[in-house]
């Protein structure tokens, strides 16, 4: 029998409580409208950003007039799926593209490869090369000298003007062997000859006519002189002919010389081009444990990416690489063996819980850093700066290898950022400001798409202008998963996204730690209470079972009684707890028991006297009494 009670009670507890508040309308509807929290949006968010904004919720009447800014914006974000079949066409084609993209960067090693000393040293011998560009096109000038030299070789009497120029091509032939640009420089000194003789052209024509006369001479008796005339002419004429013959030899063992180191450096090139070793393997890759196109879980991964740059192919294989790059460089397969304990930083980043959809719950408490000790432990000095970096990282990677990757897996987080106790807390202390912008910036840049909702609670008056600030370092995307809210509707805000039972006690939930009667897996029920009214909640009971709650009300300040009402007529009513007034600061969850000798109901009061509504969360389990 007692088993089963508590299989009704554990099935059907919903329907079996009875709550019993002359003054609560029995409409459901009406008092989930009065949980809902107000959304105020931040005037400088983008337009696109209004659009994932549902419209703005009515606040109960209790809540008008609060001094406390609550500027939250609960985005009508839905996280999409990661099965390839499900994604929309242009989707599925980017995922397609990017995956080539990768695989071809495998194939070439580029992930490995030191791209950027590459093309340094490409552009080095560009510039070597086009230096040496001019010089061979001085060289080609110089055939010009030779052509008009060849036209002054008829001309035997003006040969003597020549004399000069085969002088200085003797100071040249120790060139002629090793430096071709003295050669050049030469030929350039030989160009005003050119010019010479051909002033020199009517010259040559009085001389011509003058011929005659030395055959004439030559045929008469005066022969001798004539014929060592005639041969001083002949002898400058082969030593001008053997001038213009060396030229021309300079000429085409320079070219003849260029032409082959030209061959030689094609033909290396060649080689370098066509190697006769075969293509080496495709490197391995692999980001947060994931290798890239192993599996289907290589596609979620290439999913974010292709997310967080808004499907756009290239701007995502450039992220990836990024990323991949930015890993090796902060040694993150190192860092994931290296002992960061012991930095006391457990209380600021931790995860507990997941939340209604099963995403691990991630919890930021920045309040904890007015402990001054801490502060100055952790950012004292630069050093110690880098080591706190590196301990978000490394606790950041430690999550991630503790997700899902399969396409219908879990492979995000939902993030909680509570601002309590932190009045001016970034605007004052630059390092944590600049801590924690530095993690920001990091997170946001290599690790894409994480986050499935960030929720910021207990916001101060001064956040909306922080916020501000920090907007730009936050894509349109990533900011439509924000939800701010202030302290009064901090509870309420998380158990929209959390149950009860998975948030942890300092916020407004029941999840404790130590052995306790209730755990996680025991389910809890929301409730309201009315301003300036009693609520009660009824418990039914048989014989021999023993019952036991739990309950607690968001910031208390009511009066709390327990008993025990039996069913038999004229039964007399049992108190288990008397009534008493809770505050915040006496108890944040109660616990009690009752073990029933009779059939009856177990009844729980609670009197709000105050102008505010207030949210009560409570769970029950009934056990075999002994």
């Amino acid at each position: 029998m007692a088993e089963e009670i508590k299989k009704t009670a554990s099935e059907t507890k919903p329907e079996t409580t009875v709550v019993v508040v002359s003054d609560v309308p029995d409409s459901e509807k009406e008092s989930t409208s009065q949980t809902e929290p107000a959304s105020v949006v931040v005037s400088d968010v983008p337009e696109a950003e209004k659009e994932l904004t549902p419209q703005t919720e009515q606040a109960s009447e209790t809540d008008k007039g609060k001094s406390t800014p609550v500027i939250e914006s609960a985005s009508s974000f839905k996280e999409e799926s990661n099965k390839v079949e499900e994604l929309p066409n242009p989707e599925q084609k980017a995922l397609a593209e990017l995956k080539e993209l990768v695989r071809d960067a495998l194939n070439k090693h580029e992930f490995t490869a030191p791209v950027v000393e590459e093309k340094k040293e490409t552009a080095l011998v560009v510039e070597e090369k086009k230096e040496a560009e001019p010089v061979v096109e001085e060289k080609k000038e110089t055939v010009p000298v030779v052509e008009s030299k060849k036209e002054a070789e008829p001309v035997v009497e003006e040969k003597k003007e020549t004399v000069p120029v085969v002088e200085s091509k003797k100071e040249a032939e120790p060139v002629e062997k090793k430096e071709a640009v003295p050669v050049v420089e030469v030929k350039k000194e030989a160009e005003p000859v050119v010019e010479e003789k051909k002033e020199a052209e009517p010259v040559v024509e009085e001389k011509k006519e003058a011929a005659p006369v030395v055959e004439e001479k030559k045929e008469g008796e005066p022969a001798a002189p004539a014929e060592k005339v005639t041969e001083k002419v002949a002898a400058k004429e082969e030593d001008s002919a053997k001038t213009v013959e060396e030229i021309k030899e300079t000429i085409v063992e320079v070219t003849g010389t260029a032409s082959s180191a030209q061959v030689v450096e094609e033909k290396q090139t060649e080689e370098d081009v066509q190697p006769p070793a075969p293509a080496p393997a495709p490197e391995e890759v692999s980001i947060w444990g994931i290798p890239l196109l192993a599996d289907e879980r290589s596609d979620v991964i290439l999913l974010k990416f292709l997310r967080a740059r808004d499907f756009k192919v290239k701007d995502a294989f450039a992220m990836l690489k990024s990323v991949v790059s930015w890993r090796k460089e902060f040694n993150i397969d190192q860092l994931l063996e290296e002992d960061l304990s012991g930095l006391g930083l457990e209380k600021v980043v931790y995860n507990h819980g997941v939340d209604k959809e099963g995403h691990p719950v991630c919890y930021n408490a920045f309040g904890a850093f007015q402990d001054n000790e801490l502060y100055q432990n952790t950012f004292a000095d630069k050093e110690k700066m880098n080591k706190f970096l590196r301990w978000r990282i490394q606790f950041m990677e430690k999550s991630i290898r503790n997700l899902d990757f399969s396409p219908d897996g879990i492979c995000t987080f939902v993030q909680v950022i509570d601002l309590k106790n932190s009045p001016g807390l970034y605007l004052f202390k630059k390092e944590l400001r600049q801590a924690t912008n530095r993690a920001l910036q990091l997170l946001q840049d290599n690790y894409p798409e994480f986050v499935a909702k960030q929720v910021f609670i207990n916001v101060p008056w001064w956040y909306p202008a922080y916020y501000r600030m920090i907007n730009v370092l936050f894509t349109t995307r990533t900011k439509s998963k924000f939800v701010f809210a202030g302290a009064s509707r901090s509870a309420e805000t998380l158990f929209r996204y959390i149950v009860p039972e998975q948030v942890p006690v300092q916020y407004g939930g029941l999840s404790r730690e130590g052995e306790h009667e209730f755990t996680i897996a025991d389910p809890a029920t929301e409730d309201t209470i009315k301003p300036a009214s009693k609520h009660t909640i009824e418990f039914p009971v048989t014989e021999k079972t023993n019952l036991a709650w739990e309950a607690r009300v968001i910031g208390w300040d009511v009066s709390y009684g327990a008993e025990f009402v039996p069913s038999a007529e004229g039964g007399y009513t049992i108190i288990v707890e008397k009534s008493r007034k809770v505050t915040a600061a006496s108890e944040t969850v109660i616990t009690n028991n009752y073990i029933a000798t009779e059939p009856g109901k177990v009844v729980l009061t609670f009197d709000n006297q105050t102008s505010k509504r207030k949210k009560l969360v409570y769970r029950t389990k009934t056990k075999p009494s002994d």
